[in-house]
């Protein structure tokens, strides 16, 4: 795990480290333990900011808003590739 020197850490500070250095981060959402690859953070349309990423051991691309995330860990021994969708040629 990502060892936090100071307590000015943001939320989004450790997800930008994650996501440069691929690491699967572990958090509670809504009291939910969750696994994930983070793969972008944004704003959704009502000015919300969110995390985009996939579950670990899942396909799907899942969006997390920052206010329901608490206990965020980074787990610098746990590394992934993003998969990136390739459509397949139809003749």
């Amino acid at each position: 795990m990502v060892e936090l020197r100071n307590h000015k850490n943001t939320k989004s500070e450790i997800f930008i480290t994650a996501i440069k250095e691929r690491n699967e981060v572990q958090f509670l959402y809504e009291l939910r333990n969750v696994l994930f690859h983070p793969y972008y953070i944004s704003k959704d349309k009502y000015g919300k900011k969110v995390l985009y990423g996939r579950l670990s051991n899942s396909q799907v691309i899942e969006k997390f808003e920052f206010k329901y995330m608490a206990n965020i860990k980074v787990l610098n021994n746990k590394k992934f590739s993003p998969i990136i969708p390739i459509m397949s040629m139809v003749s």
